[in-house]
């Protein structure tokens, strides 16, 4: 399968790093470099910063169905690609060629909503507290160029949230996508370029994360920050960002709890929890990672999700695997680390907890139980393919150890009462909670956490007010 050197795009153009730079692509599978990608350094960045600074100044004056028209045309083409996008996906990121096909199309869907979403960026008037001929008005318009840091779990995904928001906003964008998986983050602005996206209203760049972010989060012409990635990075970020007042929406690291009640539908709560934990080998950030079952049912649950874990396939993603490989070697070393611990402060393994084969990043998808809560997987989020099992008596005892850690992002719940989902609705910190399903998030709801998670949507109307100043204007007739 064919996989291209992937270039910066500044201004309309495909080009190399001003030094020529580059770095290695490394398929996770095998190892093998696949590619190489453009590093930018500081003559790029300045590049990418005047063009940004252009494209918002015609993006902002176009009428919000302008807009929408290129936005709607470029949603076609990423539905129209997307059998040929999911390889790029798979070779570099890892993921079963379904999956990368679904984070394709899923693209096609969000842009269409934002499309849409754009027409109702709408002011107010607001009544005068005089008689006097005075219109009292509040305007929302584009906060400027932004500049958006996006991971390589879901490197389509990831990036399609904040560029679609941004733009239906009016905002202009440079996103500096991760290096590990360039090619199919350049494909998604690739299908905007095709759409006939004016020159500078998107710009990518790929290089040293720390040298970027330091540079472009102090930069005048940068407006505001969109940060998707682990909690100690966001909040670095942010701080940075905090001392240029300028505006920050952060989607950081989760640690998902599951709470199964006594009165769940076990094979509904199996199903459900684990599709959704092995997802991308558990490189999620709304993974379930923390199964709470109620002792009345905790062995049955347990049993029935290793029997989930060991009848997936895992192998390298182009081949019909059901689970693909972790993205790089540390990955591996960090889940020997915490499975180790967990068995030394009392774990049970039921399935799993072992390297698999001598080439690419492949574990085997684990399931723990009797994980005790002072073991590192119950209270650092593991990112990878182990689920990690503790009983409780009361529903009470559960919600607390929801909540004992400063993660806040996604949850998960099954009870066939009325009374304890409103109770866990209520009580579970969390930015999403699904009661009886499994996680299913869609363009038109809030996509974000609390805590320690971050703050900011990139889903719903939400997401739109991180990219909007907010003015008071009053005119008086004389």
């Amino acid at each position: 399968m064919t996989y291209s050197n992937t270039q910066l795009f500044i201004h309309g153009h495909w080009q190399d790093a001003d030094d020529r730079r580059s770095l290695a692509v490394l398929n996770p599978a095998t190892g093998a470099e696949i590619g190489r990608v453009a590093h930018a350094g500081k003559a790029d960045l300045d590049k990418a910063l005047a063009s940004a600074e252009k494209g918002f100044k015609v993006w902002r004056d176009m009428t919000p169905a302008a807009r929408s028209t290129i936005m709607r045309k470029a949603a076609n083409l990423m539905r129209e690609r997307a059998e040929a996008i999911a390889p790029l996906v798979t070779q570099e990121q890892g993921k079963p060629l379904g999956e990368a096909k679904a984070e394709a199309l899923a693209a096609a869907e969000i842009i269409e909503w934002f499309a849409e979403e754009g027409f109702r960026v709408y002011g107010r008037i607001v009544p005068h507290r005089t008689n006097l001929a005075i219109r009292q008005m509040v305007l929302k318009d584009p906060v400027g160029p932004v500049a958006a840091f996006t991971p390589w779990n879901f490197p389509i995904n990831q990036v399609v949230r904040k560029v679609a928001a941004a733009l239906a906003a009016g905002c202009s964008m440079i996103v500096k996508a991760p290096e590990e998986t360039p090619a199919s983050p350049a494909a998604l602005i690739k299908a905007f370029q095709d759409a006939g996206l004016p020159e500078g209203v998107l710009n990518l760049v790929y290089g040293d994360p720390a040298e970027i972010s330091k540079y472009l989060i102090a930069h005048p012409i940068i407006r505001k920050i969109t940060f998707t990635g682990s909690t100690p990075v966001g909040k670095l970020l942010a701080g940075m960002a905090g001392q240029y007042m300028k505006r920050v929406s952060m989607e950081l690291g989760g640690h998902a709890p599951v709470i199964v009640c006594e009165d769940a539908d076990i094979a509904l709560a199996v199903k459900s929890t684990g599709t959704a934990k092995f997802r991308n080998a558990g490189q999620v950030c709304i993974a379930p990672t923390r199964f709470l079952v109620h002792n009345s049912v905790k062995d049955q649950f347990a049993e029935a999700l290793t029997k989930v874990a060991r009848g997936l396939k895992v192998g390298d993603g182009m081949s019909g695997s059901q689970m693909g490989p972790l993205a790089n070697p540390r990955r591996l070393t960090a889940m020997a680390d915490f499975q180790n611990d967990a068995v030394k402060h009392g774990a049970k393994v039921l399935t799993g907890g072992a390297r698999l084969g001598e080439t690419g990043n492949f574990w085997a998808p684990t399931v723990l139980t009797d994980v005790p809560t002072d073991a590192r997987v119950f209270n650092e989020e593991p990112f990878g393919p182990v689920a990690a099992i503790r009983g409780f008596d009361k529903l009470e005892d559960a919600i607390a150890e929801s909540n004992r850690l400063p993660y806040g992002l996604a949850g998960y719940a099954f009870t066939k009462s009325l009374a304890n989902a409103d109770q866990l609705a209520r009580r579970v910190e969390v930015g999403m909670l699904w009661v009886n399903m499994p996680a299913w998030p869609t363009a038109e709801m809030p996509f974000g956490g609390v805590k320690d998670s971050g703050y900011g949507s990139e889903g719903g109307p939400e997401a739109l007010d991180a990219y909007l100043n907010t003015r008071a204007v009053a005119v008086m007739n004389v």
